[in-house]
């Protein structure tokens, strides 16, 4: 059903996407959106080991362009670039990338939400009494977006 990646030589193996979709903390979430056109917006995520799933933060508006195209369909991609590693004696960098295709669920749960947001958190800082207030004061309006995936592609490249 995936497309096989063109140039195999570049292709990246699925223990090294996993790596980067743990160690990165953005990359950009693609709907479908309004009359065909893709919506892409940046976003944090939280990879979680345990079930495979990439989790999203965002606020539980009554409509949003996300949350529309979201339920109108649930088919997602999702890229995670990082930032590039310098090529000895050379101006190139090399990149590596990973694509998720997957669906997300929209989880309004806060025995969910919680533990998720927390660890999501966590990636950004270690103050604790700062997560649980944000998390006290925001739990209640934030929606959960669960992307379960269902093909992850990786490559590396040169940039020239």
């Amino acid at each position: 059903m995936f497309r096989e990646m063109v140039r195999q030589s570049k292709q990246l193996s699925r223990e090294d996407c996993i790596k980067i979709l743990r160690k990165q903390r953005r990359g950009v979430l693609s709907v479908n959106g309004d009359d065909g056109y893709p919506y892409a917006t940046p976003i944090n995520h939280y990879y979680n080991p345990e079930d495979g799933c990439l989790y999203f933060h965002t606020g539980r508006r009554v409509s949003s362009h996300r949350t529309d195209s979201l339920t109108a369909s649930d088919k997602v991609c999702y890229c995670v670039t990082e930032p590039g590693k310098p090529i000895p004696n050379d101006w190139a960098l090399l990149v590596r990338s990973v694509v998720v295709f997957g669906r997300v669920e929209m989880i309004r749960d806060e025995e969910i939400i919680v533990p998720v947001c927390r660890a999501l958190s966590k990636q950004f800082t270690k103050d604790d009494a700062f997560i649980e207030h944000e998390l006290d004061r925001l739990a209640k309006g934030t929606l959960l977006l669960k992307l379960t995936p269902e093909h992850i592609c990786g490559k590396q490249v040169e940039e020239k």
